[in-house]
């Protein structure tokens, strides 16, 4: 695990096309292991995979600074520049997809290629804008993400084929300091509509869904290939909202396709 400049903690892997992943909320880096594994191909030198721990999240610090996905964009610039590279493919899931499209809106020209995984474009409805603030006050209250685990934050995040990895999920939300869950809610809920900025990009793009998301419907995605009729659209069944957990070969499959599109430019 690297320490940057800008005390963002990364895991990384293999050498080769840059690609970032953005992890969900509350999750961290760790989400990322069997990419990391597995991207880089067997002799390593396929792709060159960087997972950051986002503000507040696993090695990194929360900081002083109002809640704001940009800043949380603008952190990956800085990782870029520090990791020597201009340009990448970047990949996100839930929360990592919108901070993906943030970096979309505000370094256009530092993205290669653009991977969404279990996300939307939208803003928040009202009613999501509410649970935010209410998740967020309680853990803040209680010092505690106790609530998270409470309610089965874990078990609604997986399909029901995928029950055997709760532990493994309700560990890395366990782990997730009260601050930062709060920190993440509120800039979740600030974000603005991406569906325009999406529309206006111009790099290859994948798309990538859990049939059987309960977070994220499946006809969020299809919106998003309405907008991009270029992009890859993967739907994997019998998932959930953590695609990349749950199914990893599908998803690093969706993966090497889109940053074989990226290679043929």
């Amino acid at each position: 695990m690297t320490q940057l400049p800008s005390a963002l903690s990364v895991r990384e892997s293999g050498t080769g096309t840059p690609l970032v992943l953005l992890h969900a909320f509350p999750l961290n880096a760790a989400m990322w292991s069997a990419q990391l594994d597995a991207l880089p191909g067997l002799t390593g030198d396929e792709t060159r995979v960087l997972a950051p721990d986002q503000r507040g999240f696993g090695g990194t610090a929360l900081g002083t600074d109002e809640p704001s996905l940009d800043l949380v964009a603008d952190d990956l610039a800085l990782l870029l520049d520090a990791a020597g590279i201009d340009r990448a493919v970047v990949g996100g899931l839930s929360m990592g997809g919108y901070v993906a499209l943030a970096f979309a809106r505000r370094h256009p020209d530092r993205l290669a290629g653009l991977l969404l995984a279990n996300t939307r474009a939208t803003a928040d409805a009202d009613a999501v804008r509410a649970n935010r603030e209410r998740i967020a006050a309680a853990v803040l209250a209680r010092d505690s993400v106790q609530l998270l685990l409470d309610e089965e934050v874990a078990a609604g995040q997986l399909g029901p084929d995928s029950r055997h990895l709760v532990e493994r999920v309700q560990a890395l939300v366990a782990a997730a300091p009260p601050a930062a869950v709060a920190w993440a809610q509120r800039a979740m809920a600030a974000r603005p509509d991406s569906r325009e900025v999406l529309a206006g990009l111009r790099v290859p793009t994948a798309l990538v869904a859990g049939a059987e998301d309960a977070l994220v419907a499946v006809e969020e995605a299809e919106l998003m290939a309405r907008l991009r009729p270029d992009a890859e659209l993967t739907v994997i069944p019998g998932v959930g909202h953590l695609s990349a957990l749950e199914a990893p070969e599908a998803f690093d499959d969706a993966v090497r396709k889109l940053l074989a599109r990226v290679a043929a430019g």
